[in-house]
């Protein structure tokens, strides 16, 4: 007889909690904002040098592994470079932080489970093949997921202009992602600085449209979340 008794169904798990996120988003916005000034920065560096001219003892790295003695403005861009890493460091940790929050609050929102796990959010980014598309498809899922009422809701324009800027300076081998040393970028800078120039054009391009689209994805979480 108890066979025919139907076990209560199991109590659906609670919905995680909204995380704030209008504070990440602002420091995230500052960071791009660091970010692009940082890379503004560099292309004027790199205008002087292309103005200034290679000096008659060739580039600072002269191959074989001889490095001959920077002059100042050679030894300025080192210091610049330097702080721009420093500031793309500040502006990708600001990023993944503000990521994680968006991507924990559309499941708050929607009820369902993300598309992609959690750690999707850090190796998304330096795994080769899927970096070419999944940080965009987490911003994107979350950005749905805080409309799941809106029919038809489309994710900002910022998203893909941002996310086209971002392939352009990593596929294209400039902008963020040099291989070449900082003298060998100098090098360049007197030889081809239209080059990097465009490079820098495209990261800073990059950091503006970034900007608008961390305020579009936190602006509907916020609305969403009333």
């Amino acid at each position: 007889m108890n066979a025919h008794i139907t076990p209560p169904a199991a109590a659906p798990l609670p919905a995680p909690a909204l995380r704030p996120v209008r504070s990440a988003a602002l420091f995230t916005t500052g960071a791009l904002g660091l970010a692009g000034a940082a890379w503004v920065l560099r292309a004027v560096w790199e205008v002087r040098l292309s103005v200034a001219g290679e000096p008659a003892s060739g580039p600072p790295d002269q191959g074989g592994g001889t490095h001959r003695a920077l002059n100042s403005l050679e030894d300025s861009y080192h210091f610049v470079n330097t702080a721009g890493g420093f500031a793309a460091l500040l502006c990708a940790g600001a990023f993944i932080g503000w990521m994680w929050r968006i991507r924990d609050n559309g499941r708050a929102l929607s009820g369902v489970r993300p598309r992609y796990s959690g750690i999707w959010v850090y190796l998304g980014w330096i795994v080769p093949v899927v970096n070419l598309w999944f940080p965009r498809g987490i911003i994107a899922d979350a950005y749905l997921a805080s409309t799941p009422g809106a029919p038809g809701a489309r994710v900002p324009r910022s998203l893909n202009v941002w996310w086209g800027l971002w392939l352009v300076t990593m596929v294209g081998g400039v902008g963020l992602i040099y291989t070449d040393s900082t003298d060998e970028i100098i090098g360049r800078a007197y030889d081809d600085v239209w080059q990097l120039l465009t490079a820098d054009a495209a990261v800073v391009g990059a950091a503006v449209a970034g900007i608008f689209m961390v305020r579009a994805v936190t602006a509907v979480q916020e609305k969403a979340a009333g």
